[in-house]
């Protein structure tokens, strides 16, 4: 377990779990093919960096944490702003250079107070039991891996496993755990030597092909956005959802308290790979995967000023076969266009995968989920058509050379313009309107002095008028007040409430105000909320007024005229406005 124990607000500590933990495991007596190290590389005005901090991160255009040995890459993740494939490639590799005196220091360390490694021997393997295995189940499992339909292998590969069982039940009888285990041996043996040596994928595609692809938009008429993107037997429902600023994420980390406008959340329900099992509490990797397709969609999304909405996307995973998170970024960016938000580029993303026996080594496109299972690599890559915006690789081999990474990144960039291709054919621009049903967001400025006017004592003003217009208002405090509904009437009646209220009093202008205060002088009168201007007796009527009260009381609406305007207080005249009407304001 890894716990952050202090931190300076500056540095990030997650590179140092990687290698704090990898320490711990070399200095003990586990038995360890590390140590292994890990850096965060970022890139600024084109230079890459070590260790960027929390601020130069905020300006870096790549993000990445990468780990590995001595020898090789063995883990990669991060994003960046439409980077091409030897930039990554070059940060990818500048972060195993960077990461070489983290090694240094822990083989150091292990010399100093590192322990014996205690001895580790494999448990030995039955060899008659796996010949026999691979006697009676070879034809079975070969037959089972010809089917290209998940559900039909999966039912011809559940008889195989019973069939064997039911035979070699009576030879070796409570061995069924065993036996199991021989079956999965056969079975990688089998799809790795078929994809290696006999040059097949499971159902039939090049190495470099990508399953059929199928996109629709606007699916669910009532919801602000829609996309259901089906890639062979994997098929994502995306729905997009737009709110104020109220609805934005709180985010409570050791950073401190912010606000996110653009959620992303990954739903994987148990039927979806044919299972009955109760819902439960988002896992690892309904959370991985949805932070993994929120930092691909992020870089094509608006800033808050250009598009100040907060928005959601939910990805609703329906079936499964593989590649679900990035069924996911291509459903998302084809429900935010049908949403009406404004992106720089459509997004997609595709899963690579790796099949190595020493030097041979085959790279696949669009990997189903046998094929993850028994393969030695899951590298996600997803971007525009101008370059990646998110990556994601774990390997279950020593690591991965630049060369072979190379080559699976550009096979990757093959495959993601055939998938932009066919999402253009459903949708290849947001609309250029967002749905009726989503909220209305207008902005308009005010001073900012004004801008306790408008909340009023207590927020008594601002409540008044949301609840007059039922309309939701936000107002910063350098005067920039959002009015949000889905109702244009009742966002115009907001306006019009605002602009009387911050509106200021002008020389010569015609007022239609009430009479608040009478006094032995004369009478203050509300031309404006909250802005109140003196009557002097002399400017009631062109003849002499002895008292105010023969031509005034508290409550008369009447027409006047500023006079004059002095360090903040407004003269009126009722006087010269006698002769005018209200046609006149």
């Amino acid at each position: 377990m890894a716990s952050v124990l202090s931190f300076d607000k500056e540095n990030d500590p997650d590179p140092l779990g990687i290698v704090g933990a990898s320490a711990a495991i070399t200095i003990s007596d586990i038995p360890f093919g590390g140590p292994v190290g890990s850096v965060r590389i970022g890139r600024i005005d084109g230079k890459l960096m070590a260790f960027p901090t929390v601020e130069e991160q905020e300006e870096s255009d790549i993000n990445l944490i990468v780990a590995g040995t001595k020898e090789a890459v063995v883990m990669v993740e991060g994003d960046g702003k439409f980077v091409s494939e030897d930039e990554m490639l070059e940060a990818i590799f500048f972060g195993h250079a960077s990461l070489q005196p983290l090694i240094d220091m822990q083989i150091e360390l292990k010399g100093s107070v590192g322990k014996d490694k205690r001895p580790f021997i494999p448990p030995e393997k039955d060899e008659q039991l796996n010949a026999k295995v691979k006697e009676i189940g070879e034809p079975l499992i070969r037959d089972a891996f010809s089917y290209s339909e998940k559900m039909v292998r999966q039912k011809k590969r559940s008889e195989a496993i019973d069939y064997i069982i039911e035979s070699l039940k009576e030879e070796y009888e409570d061995r069924k755990r065993e036996i199991k285990n021989a079956v999965y041996d056969l079975e990688k043996s089998l799809v790795r030597h078929m994809i290696l040596h006999e040059e097949r994928r499971i159902d039939g595609r090049p190495f470099n092909g990508v399953r059929p692809i199928e996109c629709l938009v606007g699916i669910l008429p009532r919801v602000h956005g829609s996309a259901l993107f089906t890639r062979g037997e994997t098929q994502a429902m995306v729905l997009t959802t737009l709110g104020t600023e109220r609805d934005e994420q709180k985010i409570e980390s050791i950073y401190g308290d912010s606000y996110r406008k653009f959620t992303l959340h990954y739903n994987f329900p148990p039927f979806s790979v044919g299972e009955a099992k109760r819902l439960g509490a988002p896992g690892r990797r309904e959370i991985g995967h949805g932070a993994l397709a929120r930092r691909a969609i992020f870089p094509v999304l608006l800033d808050k000023e250009d598009f100040p909405y907060a928005v959601r996307v939910v990805s609703e995973i329906l079936e499964s076969n593989g590649s679900s998170s990035m069924a996911t970024v291509c459903g998302a960016s084809l429900s935010l266009m049908d949403a009406g938000v404004p992106i720089k580029d459509p997004v997609a993303g595709v899963a690579m995968g790796l099949i190595s026996d020493g030097d041979d080594v085959t790279i696949l496109t669009d990997i189903i989920g046998d094929e993850d299972h028994f393969g030695d690599m899951d590298f996600k890559v997803t971007g525009t058509k101008n370059g990646i915006t998110a990556l994601q690789m774990d390997i279950k081999i020593a690591g991965l050379k630049k060369e072979i990474m190379g080559k699976a990144l550009y096979q990757a960039r093959e495959a993601r313009m055939h998938i932009l291709n066919e999402m253009n054919k459903a949708i290849s621009q947001s609309r250029t309107e967002i749905s009726k049903y989503a909220p209305r967001i207008t902005t308009i400025n005010i001073k900012p002095e004004k801008v306790r006017d408008v909340i009023g004592p207590g927020g008594k003003m601002i409540k008044h008028i949301t609840l007059t217009t039922g309309t939701q208002i936000n107002i910063d405090d350098d005067g920039k007040v959002l009015i949000a509904s889905t109702d244009g009437e009742g966002t115009d009646k907001a306006m019009e409430m605002i602009k009387d209220i911050v509106r200021e009093a002008e020389i010569g202008k015609f007022y239609l105000g009430k009479v608040v205060k009478i006094m032995d002088f004369g009478a203050f009168v509300e031309i404006l909320p909250g802005t109140e201007g003196l009557i002097h007796i002399s400017q009631l009527a062109n003849e002499r007024v002895n008292k105010v009260t023969d031509i005034l009381k508290e409550g008369d609406e009447v027409l006047v005229k500023v006079i004059d305007i002095d360090n903040g207080k407004i003269r009126l005249s009722r006087k010269a406005a006698l002769g005018h009407s209200i046609d006149d304001i």
